[in-house]
């Protein structure tokens, strides 16, 4: 099965027989989309909540605001045509000792902002790996759907 990799600030979409891989996510949010009816998903690294409308134009993977609307839109050019529905990975929080009381982390800025983007695009969240304080990796295997959330703290979860 091929393999495509995730860079942070990137997305890539795709159909079944393959694997899209992300590593790596601390505070950054992994955005996995996944549409049934054709097995075909995207999977973004998104890095920050708030959209630069400079950096927007040029890395839409960057942030979910503009992530998950070109996710959309490519997966509807691979046939998509049902429902599309998301799973959230990651947004921890990293530094927590370090954060002033009250104050939100970058992690949960990136979730509350995949959320508000889903939202826009009416993808509902069927199922997320969110928060605390460890990284997670992201394995999402097209054929089936499966997304497979790998931390060394936690071990493996299936979404």
């Amino acid at each position: 099965m091929k393999q495509i990799h995730v860079a942070i600030a990137d997305y890539a979409v795709g159909r079944a027989g393959l694997t899209l891989v992300t590593i790596g996510l601390g505070s950054c949010v992994g955005i996995a989309l996944y549409a049934p009816d054709v097995r075909v998903g995207a999977l973004a690294h998104v890095l920050l909540p708030n959209v630069n409308l400079s950096a927007a134009q040029s890395v839409p993977g960057k942030y979910p605001a503009t992530a998950v609307p070109m996710m959309v839109r490519r997966m509807r050019e691979l046939g998509a045509r049902g429902a599309i529905q998301a799973r959230l990975v990651g947004g921890a929080s990293m530094f927590a000792p370090l954060l002033p009381t009250g104050s939100m982390s970058l992690g949960a800025r990136n979730v509350a902002a995949a959320h508000a983007a889903c939202s826009e695009m009416q993808v509902p969240i069927v199922a997320e790996d969110v928060g605390g304080m460890h990284g997670r990796s992201v394995f999402f295997y097209l054929a089936a759907g499966r997304v497979l959330v790998r931390s060394i703290r936690h071990g493996d979860v299936e979404l």
